[in-house]
């Protein structure tokens, strides 16, 4: 048997920013949109051991195959005639490759660049693999977040990087890489030392990539390994590796078989228990313990026939068996496994005695228990009890998902679809009961909508029940009217067993001011937008985050794009609502200390009250189609780029923020607490405290971005 010893394996991730090789690379394109623009020029320069390398440049013009607009040429001053004789984008990628070797990419606002490589890619019929990327942007933000914008000239300007030839794709790269040269040693000050921990660190900014994904960027995380553990909220073997150990996952006991046993035997064995590999004794011969796998089987019956099943276990065993100690981390056995192409391991005690078997199957099974199938258990639950079943898992996905670094906010994201689809599941068992109760089908179209934190998709583990119905027709007190009361009264019922409580303000389709058929629902809009003062829109601002989750889409549109019409036209109901957007009741007091009330404070109304309610006001007021805090401020910031830094500043604030109060709620639920917005900042680590503070400090930059309406009051 051979015992692990300390492994020396390197990967890139582990490779230090002051001595990294890499490509710092930019493009020139006809226009930007991603969608119709070409490139004409292709230019990099190469960093080899953390220097730049000025004999290894490179720098392209490009035939795009169709006009240079003028509107571009005044930029980058590439004309038509400039790329007469110049190579096709094929030919020219190709050299690129060859001289870039698979090199990390470094670039500024890369996603854009990756995009026009990709589309190039696909126009020439070719294969596109994203290549892994650090984008200079997001590094910046990790340091100084507070600059006035993130241009490449104010960065370069604020490192004292000087940039030559702008806008010429060769120029731009030579700035690009010394910026990044430049910022080496900050992020050295922060702990940030390696390129797989630049490439996490450049993580909590994956929410901006996503934005600008859905913009026709390409995402740049994807090309970085760590995304392939770290990104995706519901498939993620990043940090559980490190936390638990071979002795929580092994099979046990491992199964084993002597020599001389025939592969008859040994099949029968593996078909009994139901395994994919037997571990076979040492003997006479072997002093070391083997394994014969399914594809060891496999391989033997294929090249001998039926000659094989007189073989023993002995003759086709591999040895000798690699095993790792069952007090190892998991951690250990992924990289054992990948390093040696093997999907099996044995797993030994302190004496070196095999005590159990891992198989890759173990690894994948041990991340797709829980989170994966928690929305299927939703859509089969048949009543309220069997809801609850699988309700209360939501609280050991967020906190697995925290564990493992995922930001708070698509934890949030993931809370409240199923919180969506556990509303939906309501409604179809609370139907069903009302069929079998003799009430009849549903009397006409309806749509269920689930409004306020649930709706923006950013519910935590203090929410309760916002819904509302509309129908198609009927009046107040009529028969439709009653039938969909009681449909509410039902669904609310159901949902309040499964574990998501009524609502304390009664914004619920059970009351009949959250139940209107399509014409009263327009005649409701319409006294909400006449009101007269801030208090009087309080609670129908949350209607304006409302998402359907059941229904006729039709009915649900026509309703929301009514309001959101009459709403954006209304310049008082507006002034109104920017009015309560902008009563911040500010968590800090003198000298920025936390304002405490039996040791905790309450981060929503003192802090993403006011955020998320700016937001709604932007999004009604230009008539953006988005429903999350951050997507309706990445949108309206494209529409106020002036203000580029009090919306980055928001936005991050409103991250921070998000990440404290589900912390709190996990660890209030793990001793006994019911979880709310209130937070104790004495559990805070330093850093987070400080962090916590800078993103309260920043709530009151609301009034900017709403016209300061406070001010006329």
């Amino acid at each position: 048997m051979s015992v692990d010893s300390q492994s020396n394996d390197t990967t890139s991730s582990v490779m230090p920013l002051v001595s990294l090789s890499a490509v710092a690379f930019d493009t020139e394109t006809t226009g930007l949109d991603t969608r119709r623009a070409r490139i004409i020029q292709l230019g990099a320069v190469k960093i080899k051991n953390g220097r730049i390398d000025d004999e290894q440049t490179f720098q392209q013009l490009i035939n795009p195959g169709e006009p240079i607009p003028a509107a571009s040429t005044v930029i980058h001053g590439i004309k038509a005639e400039d790329v007469e004789q110049a190579n096709l984008y094929t030919t020219v990628k190709a050299e690129f490759d060859s001289w870039s070797a698979d090199a990390v990419m470094i670039g500024y606002a890369s996603g854009f660049d990756l995009a026009m490589l990709k589309r190039e890619q696909q126009l020439a019929g070719l294969d596109w693999s994203p290549p892994r990327t650090l984008d200079v942007r997001y590094l910046v933000n990790i340091i100084a977040p507070n600059l006035p914008d993130f241009s490449l000239d104010t960065i370069a300007a604020w490192l004292g990087v000087e940039v030559h030839h702008r806008h010429s794709a060769l120029g731009d790269s030579l700035a690009t890489a010394e910026i990044f040269l430049a910022l080496v040693p900050h992020l050295r000050e922060r702990g940030i030392r390696t390129l797989g921990e630049a490439e996490r660190a450049c993580l909590q900014f994956s929410h901006v990539a996503a934005n600008e994904a859905s913009l026709g960027w390409h995402d740049v995380h994807q090309g970085s390994d760590i995304k392939k553990f770290s990104l995706d909220a519901l498939d993620r073997i990043d940090s559980y590796p490190y936390r638990h150990r071979l002795h929580e996952l092994m099979s046990a006991p491992a199964i084993m078989v002597d020599s001389d046993k025939n592969l008859v035997e040994v099949l029968d064995l593996i078909i009994k228990h139901e395994i994919s590999a037997v571990f076979v004794k040492p003997d006479a011969k072997q002093s070391d313990t083997g394994i014969i796998t399914e594809r060891d089987l496999l391989r033997t019956i294929n090249q001998k026939g039926e000659a094989s099943w007189q073989l023993r276990a002995g003759d086709i065993a591999q040895y000798p068996l690699h095993s790792l100690s069952a007090d190892a981390f998991i951690y250990r056995a992924i990289a054992r496994m990948r390093r040696k192409h093997f999907r099996h391991l044995g797993v030994h005690d302190a004496q070196g005695n095999i005590v159990g078997a891992l198989s890759s199957r173990d690894l994948l099974r041990q991340r797709a228990d829980d989170a994966i199938s928690l929305g299927d258990d939703i859509d089969e639950a048949q009543n309220a009890e069997a809801m609850a079943e699988v309700w209360k898992l939501i609280a050991q996905v967020a906190s697995g998902l925290m564990a493992e670094g995922v930001d708070a906010r698509d934890i949030a994201a993931v809370i409240s679809r199923e919180l969506c689809a556990l509303t939906r599941q309501a409604c179809k068992i609370a139907e069903a009961e009302m069929q079998e109760a003799g009430m009849g089908s549903t009397p006409c179209g309806y749509a269920m909508l689930v409004l306020g934190s649930g709706g923006r998709g950013e519910s935590m583990l203090a929410m309760d029940q916002d819904n509302a119905i509309v129908y198609a027709r009927g009046e107040p007190g009529g028969d439709e009217d009653k039938w969909f009361a009681d449909l509410g009264t039902r669904v609310s019922d159901i949902l309040d067993i499964a574990g998501v409580p009524y609502c304390k303000g009664n914004i619920m389709a059970s009351n009949p001011d959250w139940r209107h058929s399509v014409k009263d629902w327009r005649a409701t809009i319409k006294s909400w937008i006449s009101r007269q003062t801030p208090d009087d829109i309080l609670n129908c601002d949350i209607f304006f985050d409302a998402v359907l989750v059941h229904g006729d889409a039709k009915l649900a549109n026509e309703v929301l794009d009514f309001a959101f019409k009459l709403g954006s036209q209304s310049s008082a109901f507006l002034k109104l609502m920017s009015i309560n957007a902008c009563k911040n009741r500010s968590a800090l007091g003198l000298f920025s200390k936390f304002k405490l009330e039996n040791g905790r404070m309450d981060l929503k109304k003192g802090g993403i009250m006011s955020i998320f309610s700016c937001a709604r006001v932007l999004a009604i007021r230009h008539r953006l189609n988005k429903q999350s805090t951050p997507d309706r401020l990445l949108a309206a910031r494209e529409l106020q780029d002036k203000m580029n830094i009090i919306y980055d500043n928001l936005d991050e604030a409103h991250r921070i923020i998000f990440n404290v109060i589900l912390q709190q709620q996990l660890h209030d639920i793990g001793v006994g607490i019911p979880p709310s917005n209130f937070v104790e900042p004495a559990l805070l680590g330093a850093s987070m405290r400080k962090q916590l503070k800078w993103a309260l400090e920043r709530v009151p930059g609301v009034s900017n971005l709403l016209g300061d309406p406070l001010s006329s009051l």
